[in-house]
């Protein structure tokens, strides 16, 4: 999220410079992904906020009041010259009919002029990278990243009646988004048809908008826009994600709902836009507010113990400066003793348990303060039931010639769907057999590391059927592919097990493969042909090969060519090499084959 440090400052009015900030955040807070010094003395900057804290970090009011209670700064909770709002009365009616709505609250002001932004509300919105349309939108916008509340405002003379609707939308209802992208000079329409699980904000005949994802060009604000009804809600935060998903619509306002945000919001929402307006717009006529809340939160006490958060961190933290910290952060709280009992802020959605306190204390104290000391008294490791069917069954198969690898569990298709995917990814497995295949046709290619003239593979994973998860084994060739669950797998198997170790034992006498995990890194290939006088047998060079070409040296040197002349044969050997925790270098390579090749040549060999 881009925070401006000038709009910072407007609820603190002393803080460090931006680079100074930015190191506080990162330390304390969130990563600070970059700061841009801006010429009007302002600074952007770019914070990566994690899902546990977007309820309220995603707002300039949220990292002011995390900056202040850091710096231990006076911290204005509301940056703007509040004033009693006088309202006349209303004929807006409400109709909440669905429970994934917790609160709406609307307002019908009249007598509007939308036109330019002043030059205060352009310059905050364009400064973290917004475009201004004009003075409604941009406040509404203002307002939202401002205090983290989405804002949608309808144009009252569009709709059948003042009434607005909040319900599921009708199976195959169809609405008419507005859209962002420009072409040429239109702008790209969208159409949307709904099903019963969406839920939408619809007047007496027609949905208006797709709750807290997208809104419909029915009742669009424009220039000739005079009466409004400006919506502050809270909705559930999961619908709202299955809804942006399916439609492929992420909004700014979706990505607030969807992370979840305390209806307590909308007040301060509400009383801001009015205000707002009201200084923008004069002549504005604000009529009483309507609010329906249906599902208010209780208020959340989390209880704990000094020595409880001590033993949670590892570090001893007295009581004293427990206190101390929830002060800074205007906690509520009592104690007794060193037991603590703190009132949740409504906007702290992630403090539930004593736990969270923990982390909290910690990450304000400071993690750099918890000294490392080795845990003692650590019990014996057992071995896990699955975890040795699954080695087991890959040494087996290791054994038999084949090779392990690892494919996706997204596919095209399967048992159980992924919201919002691509349409290659838009399933899970539902077997391993599929994926098995193509990676033999696309491993036919690697055949020089794999040596041989064929391809056998196998895979062990989790398959996901439609009531239930299960780990399968899948082996083959290009001819033929088997797969079964790991248990029959390991019932058809077991004989051949030694019950005290991870050992499948052959009952042949060759010797035993046993499994080795694959590298991630790619390997590469030299080739190399000498020719040997008559008499001189090959595995004169392949023990140079072995002796010279290091531990990178991950295959035996495979002979893909060989002629007689003159009474000299030439071998021509492929050497493949690999790290396993590192990309080699066509250098590093270069050094071992100069070193193979010095040898064979003071050996009195010709490298052709």
């Amino acid at each position: 999220m881009l925070i401006s440090y000038n709009w910072i400052k407007s609820y603190i009015k002393d803080i460090p410079e931006p680079e100074k900030l930015a190191e506080l955040l990162t330390f304390k807070l969130c990563e600070v992904e970059g700061v841009e010094e801006k010429d009007n003395g302002d600074a952007i900057l770019d914070l990566n906020i994690l899902p546990d804290r977007a309820h309220d970090l995603l707002s300039h009011r949220g990292i002011a009041r995390e900056i202040a209670g850091l710096l231990k700064l006076p911290f204005k909770e509301n940056n703007f010259e509040e004033k009693e709002i006088q309202s006349e009365s209303t004929d807006l009616e409400i109709d909440v009919q669905s429970p994934l709505c917790r609160r709406y609250m609307g307002r019908i002001i009249k007598n509007v002029k939308v036109g330019p932004s002043p030059v205060w509300l352009k310059e905050r919105i364009e400064s973290i990278g917004q475009r201004s349309i004009n003075n409604i939108v941009d406040l509404s916008n203002f307002i939202m990243f401002d205090l983290g509340q989405p804002i949608h405002t309808f144009d009252l003379d569009k709709l059948e009646s003042p009434k607005l609707i909040i319900r599921n939308a009708n199976e195959g209802e169809k609405i008419e988004l507005l859209g962002f992208e420009k072409m040429g000079d239109a702008t790209k329409e969208r159409n949307a048809i709904l099903s019963s699980s969406e839920l939408v904000i619809a007047d007496e005949k027609d949905a208006l908008v797709i709750a807290g994802v997208k809104g419909g060009r029915k009742a669009e604000v424009d220039k000739n826009t005079q009466n409004i009804i400006i919506e502050v809600a809270n909705f559930d935060p999961v619908a709202i994600r299955k809804t942006a998903g399916k439609y492929n619509i992420k909004t700014d306002a979706s990505k607030r709902y969807e992370n979840e945000i305390s209806p307590e919001l909308c007040k301060d929402a509400m009383e801001k836009i009015s205000y707002y307006i009201k200084e923008i717009c004069k002549d504005a006529e604000i009529e009483e507010l309507v609010d329906i809340y249906n599902q208010k939160p209780e208020v959340k006490k989390v209880s704990f113990e000094s020595d409880y958060i001590s033993k949670v961190l590892g570090l001893k933290i007295e009581a004293e400066d427990i206190k101390k910290i929830l002060g800074d952060y205007n906690y509520e709280y009592e104690v007794n003793g060193n037991n603590f009992s703190v009132v949740i802020p409504s906007w702290r959605l992630d403090l539930n348990i004593p736990a969270d306190f923990a982390e909290e204390i910690g990450r304000i104290y400071g993690y750099e303060k918890v000294e490392a000391i080795l845990p003692t008294g650590i019990p014996e490791a057992k071995d896990n039931d699955i975890w040795k069917k699954i080695c087991l069954a890959k040494n087996k198969l290791v054994n038999d010639g084949y090779q392990e690898v690892v494919n996706s569990v997204f596919r095209n298709r399967g048992q159980v769907s992924v919201l919002a995917a691509a349409s290659d990814k838009s399933n899970l497995r539902d077997n391993l057999k599929d994926g098995l295949k193509e990676s033999i046709e696309l491993n036919i290619k690697n055949l020089p590391l794999l040596q041989g003239n064929e391809v056998k593979v196998f895979e062990v994973g989790t398959v996901f059927l439609k009531d239930k998860e299960q780990i399968n084994v899948a082996y083959g060739d290009k001819k033929n592919i088997n797969e079964l669950s790991l248990e029959d797998y390991y019932e058809r198997a077991k004989d051949g097990f030694s019950d005290d170790s991870l050992v499948y034992i052959p009952k042949n006498d060759h010797d035993f493969q046993y499994f080795k995990p694959w590298s991630n890194f790619p390997f590469i290939v030299r080739d190399i042909a000498v020719w040997l006088p008559e008499g001189i047998p090959p595995e004169k060079l392949i023990n140079i090969y072995k002796s010279f070409g290091t531990e990178l040296l991950v295959k035996e040197p495979t002979l893909f060519d060989s002629f007689t002349k003159d009474g000299r044969t030439s071998f021509a050997y492929r050497l493949v090499f690999q790290s396993d925790d590192k990309t080699l270098t066509d250098e590093e390579i270069n050094i071992i084959m100069d070193n193979i090749t010095k040898k064979i040549v003071d050996l009195g060999y010709e490298v052709r």
